[in-house]
């Protein structure tokens, strides 16, 4: 009995010897290699990613609307130490990679210490069956992540776009961009079989209505494709708010598949070009006038049909001469003269400092990456009257289409000069008092009287205020101007109570057509929705033509 326990002694002594040499040659003498194994399975896995948090638009109900989310994706990768039948894998991976031919396959599976080769990223799914099916020691299939867009081109300009290196993400443009910390959290840490687990990101909710996004980008690409201009934008806002309800612009791309678009697609005309407004800008003028005490809306003059300063003549977009007119009369024919007479009554350094008010020197600090500003440089370096007097009218000086929707947006709102916001955790926020509620009020009365006398902007129950713009565009390098012509249209309603405001803008239409002809109607189209999907109710009854 005793010998035979001896035996048994012995023997599992001898079991427990060879397992222990077993786990010291794992731990140690291979130990490296298994560590690294492990930590490219859990990188290549995605247990390392972050999951990214997902972009939200939103509708009148507040639902969410999925913008940009996470998608899993297959991968097919090699382990090259685990790799026994180097001939054999390479020949069969040889049949469905056409990509690669067999000696590249052989020099990627033969790599000495290379503990992760990706062969496919995004395989067909015949293509992972197979691999499953044929159990190949060294190839294994695995989840990598990807950015998806639900909504193809639709925001794209707002989105952005971001991508993964199956660690951690890289947002580009846009929100995916400005709040990239945020949404792409912090990668996880693997050391051998130790894993630290990801940060994984936070969701952005946006103020943009998926419904007035879509109406704004459908209508601007037809008015586009009508009068084949080159590029156009679109911002719907809430002026008392700054609020950012749609902001459209073409040309776009597909964050789907970023890699196919130019890199100029990127940049989001916005807030990240600039351009000279023409005259949309008497409004600003004006408002700068009466709140100084400088005009009434029933000043008058006498307008000849030109003005000369410094040796330099200034003439009506039409050439006519309009005789003794009010102010209101200046904005209702966007009479350059008139806009330059009320300029000359509040005076060159008062006119700059409203202009400064008003927020044209400084960027609006909306929520997106790369805002630039304007540029009111003829009225730093060359202070002569001929300056300021074009700039009156909004020639010379250039802004950027989200501080001008701003800028008018207080006119709109009371004299408010709000920051335009797209997260809706933000909050309204006041950045001046620029003018008057009464100059506010005067003003607003004066764009009134401009649509209704136009007639094309005008919707019946509705008092809408608005002002056009069509301004030359000048050559290379700031020299002479062109043909062509950028048209501006900024209007909101109801006018003495806004509930949103539109600003068109419509790039280098073919043959130089006036605002009134192109953007005024789009306008007229995107507003009416508006009021339609909000259910605004009328605030006047309209009495005969």
């Amino acid at each position: 009995m005793g010998a035979r326990i001896t035996v048994l002694i012995g023997a599992f002594a001898i079991v427990y010897g060879l397992l222990g040499y077993r786990f010291y040659d794992i731990q140690v003498s291979e130990g490296d290699r298994y560590s690294a194994e492990a930590s490219a399975i859990n990188s290549m896995g995605g247990f390392l990613t972050p999951k990214r948090g997902s972009i939200y638009f939103t509708d009148k109900d507040g639902e969410r609307v999925p913008a940009a989310i996470n998608r899993e994706y297959p991968i097919i990768y090699a382990v090259p130490n685990d790799v026994e039948d180097l001939s054999g894998v390479a020949t069969f991976l040889n049949s469905f990679i056409p990509d690669k031919t067999y000696e590249e396959l052989v020099a990627i599976l033969s790599k000495e210490g290379d503990p992760y080769e990706i062969l496919i990223k995004k395989p067909e799914d015949s293509q992972v069956e197979q691999i499953e099916s044929a159990e190949l020691k060294g190839v294994y299939t695995g989840k990598g992540l990807t950015r998806f867009y639900p909504l193809g081109v639709k925001g794209s300009h707002i989105l952005g776009y971001a991508s993964t290196n199956e660690l951690f993400w890289n947002g580009q443009y846009g929100v995916e961009g400005y709040y990239n910390q945020r949404l792409g959290g912090v990668e996880g840490e693997s050391e051998g079989d130790v894993i630290k687990s990801p940060l994984h990101g936070g969701d952005v909710r946006l103020t943009i209505d998926v419904n007035i996004q879509t109406q704004a980008e459908t209508i601007l690409k037809n008015l586009i494709d009508d009068y084949r201009g080159v590029g156009g934008t679109v911002i719907v806002a809430e002026p008392n708010t700054g609020k950012i309800l749609a902001m459209a612009s073409y040309p776009s791309f597909d964050p789907n598949n970023y890699g196919q678009a130019e890199i100029s697609s990127f940049l989001n005309p916005a807030v990240q070009s600039v351009y000279e407004p023409g005259s949309i800008f008497k409004v600003i003028t004006m408002a700068s006038a009466l709140d100084a005490g400088a005009i009434t809306p029933d000043t008058t003059y006498y307008d000849s049909g030109e003005l000369t300063l410094n040796g330099h003549t200034i003439r009506n977009w039409d050439l006519k001469a309009n005789g003794t007119i009010t102010m209101t009369n200046v904005i209702e024919r966007s009479v350059n003269t008139g806009a330059a007479f009320a300029e000359r009554q509040l005076g060159n350094e008062k006119f700059y400092e409203y202009l400064g008010k008003f927020g044209f020197k400084d960027r609006t600090d909306i929520d997106l990456p790369g805002e630039v500003t304007g540029s009111l440089l003829p009225l730093e370096q060359d202070v002569r009257d001929i300056n300021y007097a074009t700039a009156s009218f909004g020639q010379g000086i250039s802004v950027t289409p989200i501080r001008l929707i701003m800028a008018i947006s207080a006119i709109a709102n009371g004299g408010n000069l709000m920051r335009p916001y797209i997260n809706v955790e933000n909050k309204p926020q006041k950045i001046d008092k620029v003018i008057s509620k009464k100059a506010s009020q005067q003003t607003i009365d004066m764009m009134v009287s401009a649509v209704d006398k136009a007639r094309i902007a005008k919707i019946e129950g509705y008092s809408v205020a608005g002002k056009t713009g069509t301004a030359q565009v000048p050559g290379p390098n700031g020299g002479k101007y062109t043909d062509d012509v950028i048209n501006t249209f900024v209007g909101f309603a109801p006018a003495h109570d806004p509930k949103f405001i539109i600003l068109v803008r419509l790039d280098k239409p073919y043959g130089a057509p006036l605002a009134g002809l192109t953007i005024v109607p789009t306008f007229r189209e995107i507003a009416q929705f508006v009021i339609n999907y909000y259910n605004i109710p009328p605030d006047r009854i309209d009495i005969g033509e």
